[in-house]
């Protein structure tokens, strides 16, 4: 089965080519500002990137109807049950609209899409588990008060595709496992998997859950509230605060955790390990929560995405504290192409069925 895999970045377009589970051909196309800067919006965007896709495809000797599927990364859409969906012109509609937010992401189904519908044979277009996953059961979306709810924004994909093979590890499917796994990036999402589904979960996008490189994570409400209110920052500079700002690059001054701990190891400790601490400090409470949603019942507690690589500092740190309660599995980087091609070789192998959106 030879799939190809489009992954669309604000800067860049990651293709992957597949034959079954093994990659054989891979781009990452860079777009400048000034080449993206000409353009309207992300929709507009589309025919540009097609023709890069089709020149890197003519270029590595591949023509479209050599393909068995088509998957994109999925974007921002309505929550959605983890799962490979189908494309179908409902998402396109939705996608194009940017109905539920514009992101970059957004074009991995439109892409698909397109070209399936240039291949001179009938071609599936999918995209797979995307941050709109939805998995959460009613008691934890609760907030505190009805004019809040608790959302699901996760790494959905990476999450899944990391509890799958450390099920297949086990010798076990996973749907019959439970997990906390637990992605350390930009932004760190932490989820309780229970028996194939993701039934709580922090927000990683908008300002909940640890701190991390770059964002607060939850912060003391009151003491918010009267930031808010003290005309110090306009509401941008707030929300800036929170998701940009905010964590560790607000702490030390940069977002760079391999910075971090080169200072470390050259031997400054101090603050600056005081507050990389702080940051696993907050992960492992997250852990404790997630575990607690399981009522214990954890088979295991991954760590994933890039800072899962620090296993020097920040990878002993947690462990130390969480491995009475389950078996910590380190699962290094987030590799979403492969991701996604697992995804679809799992619906042409009959091993999962196609949802439509």
């Amino acid at each position: 089965m030879r799939i190809l895999v489009i992954n669309p970045g604000s800067t860049s377009t990651k293709l992957a080519i597949f034959e079954n589970e093994t990659i054989v051909e891979t781009k990452t196309i860079r777009h400048s500002t000034e080449e993206l800067s000409k353009f309207e919006n992300l929709y507009s965007q589309k025919d540009f990137r097609k023709e890069l896709i089709l020149s890197f495809l003519s270029e590595s000797g591949y023509s479209l109807d050599s393909f068995d599927a088509i998957v994109g990364r999925g974007g921002l859409l309505r929550p959605l049950k983890g799962g490979t969906y189908f494309v179908n012109d409902r998402m396109i509609d939705d996608l194009k609209a940017a109905k539920y937010g514009e992101h970059a992401s957004n074009l991995g189904a439109i892409l698909a899409k397109e070209l399936t519908t240039n291949a001179s044979k009938e071609i599936p277009a999918f995209i797979a588990d995307p941050v709109v996953v939805d998995e959460m059961k009613e008691v934890a979306k609760f907030s505190g008060h009805p004019d809040f709810q608790r959302k699901s924004i996760f790494h959905a994909l990476n999450q899944k595709a990391v509890a799958r093979s450390v099920a297949q590890k086990y010798g076990r499917r996973y749907e019959e496992m439970n997990f906390v796994v637990v992605h350390m990036g930009g932004g760190i999402s932490i989820g309780a998997h229970e028996k194939g589904r993701v039934v709580d979960v922090n927000n990683a996008l908008n300002g909940d859950g640890p701190y991390t490189p770059e964002r607060s994570g939850t912060l003391p409400l009151t003491q918010l509230i009267k930031l808010c209110f003290s005309k110090k920052y306009a509401k941008n500079e707030i929300k800036k605060l929170i998701k940009g700002k905010g964590g560790l690059v607000a702490y030390t001054g940069t977002n760079d955790c391999t910075k971090i701990q080169q200072r470390l190891r050259n031997g400054e400790t101090g603050e600056l390990e005081l507050f990389y601490r702080g940051m696993a400090y907050q992960i492992t409470k997250w852990i404790g929560k997630m575990a607690a949603a399981l009522k214990g019942e954890v088979d295991a507690i991954i760590l994933t995405g890039g800072l899962a690589h620090d296993t020097k500092y920040l990878v002993p740190w947690i462990s130390e504290k969480v491995s009475f309660i389950a078996p910590v599995e380190v699962v290094p980087g987030g590799n979403e192409e492969l991701a996604l091609a697992l995804a679809a070789c799992r619906v042409l192998k009959g091993e999962e069925k196609a949802k439509t959106y």
